[in-house]
């Protein structure tokens, strides 16, 4: 009998290897090494001047307070709409599920500028914030507002199946025992889905900090006071500044490799707590 081929053994397995190490490294280590060579192609003095620049410094402060409000924002709409939804049964949950998926649907592009013409100055209610002195568009709300949008499922759907697939038996079994509400969440679900929940706070700050296509329509792109990493970078390579726009892209590079580090970390660790979750938000 002539012996059994597996797909997975022998050559196979080691074009497949190769194969799998070209792409890594033709898609991803080779664009990460450019970013920082350009970045340092006029030595250390230029990097640091770049970084030190006002405008510079601005983008990156205002990246970090968006975030800074973004992520903390989207933390506590994800635990309570996936506690709502994994724990209990109510009319419109599916709706609710719908919902928490939309970002993942529209374009940001397109979310923008739904802003924009809900609270620009042609907008629906741009006379009445214009007539109070309030203003959104192309200021700090709108950008906040934008980026809450595109990064509010990552919480949630981190979340729901891993608070589904634990069940109510320990809530329950709490309530029973004379806990309140306050203390169940506190000492019985919060413990049991603190990883799954970091490892969504990471995914949401990472989208948070890189995102383009949604605060690029309401930020205006005023130097200094709107433009966000990212939109600080395109401005800066268009007007030919490739070292300051490599610089700046530089920062962002590190902090995706710290996420994937400390994502790397949360899945070997906790593996058993986010496939589960990990699996249900690639399916969307």
């Amino acid at each position: 009998m002539a012996p059994e081929h597996h797909p997975g053994t022998g050559a196979g397995r080691i074009v497949l290897i190769l194969l799998a190490g070209l792409f890594l490294v033709a898609f991803l280590l080779v664009p990460l090494a450019v970013v920082f060579s350009e970045a340092f192609a006029k030595g250390g003095a230029a990097y640091l001047d770049a970084l030190g620049q006002p405008d510079a410094r601005a983008a990156i402060g205002l990246t970090l307070l968006v975030a800074a409000i973004a992520v903390p924002l989207n933390t506590v709409f994800g635990l309570v709409a996936a506690w709502c939804i994994a724990k209990f049964e109510f009319p419109g949950k599916s709706l609710l599920t719908t919902v928490i998926d939309l970002p993942f649907s529209v374009s940001p592009v397109i979310s923008g500028m739904v802003y924009v013409l809900m609270f620009g100055l042609q907008g629906y209610f741009g006379p009445f914030l214009a007539a109070h002195g309030i203003k959104i568009v192309f200021a700090l709300p709108g950008l906040i507002l934008a980026t809450v949008f595109v990064t509010f499922p990552f919480v949630a759907r981190q979340l729901i199946p891993l608070m589904q697939q634990q069940g109510t038996g320990e809530e329950e079994a709490a309530i029973v025992l004379g806990a309140s509400g306050w203390q169940v969440f506190r000492r019985v679900t919060l413990p049991n889905i603190r990883w799954g929940l970091l490892y969504g706070v990471l995914l949401c700050n990472a989208r948070a900090m890189g995102e383009f296509g949604a605060v690029s329509v309401v930020s205006g792109h005023i130097r200094g006071l709107t433009d966000t990493m990212p939109l600080y970078i395109e401005a800066l390579y268009n007007g030919y500044d490739a070292v300051g726009a490599f610089t700046v892209a530089s920062l962002l590079a590190m902090l995706a490799l710290v996420t994937l580090v400390l994502k790397a970390f949360l899945e070997m660790n906790y593996r058993d707590d986010l496939t589960l979750a990990a699996a249900q938000v690639s399916r969307h």
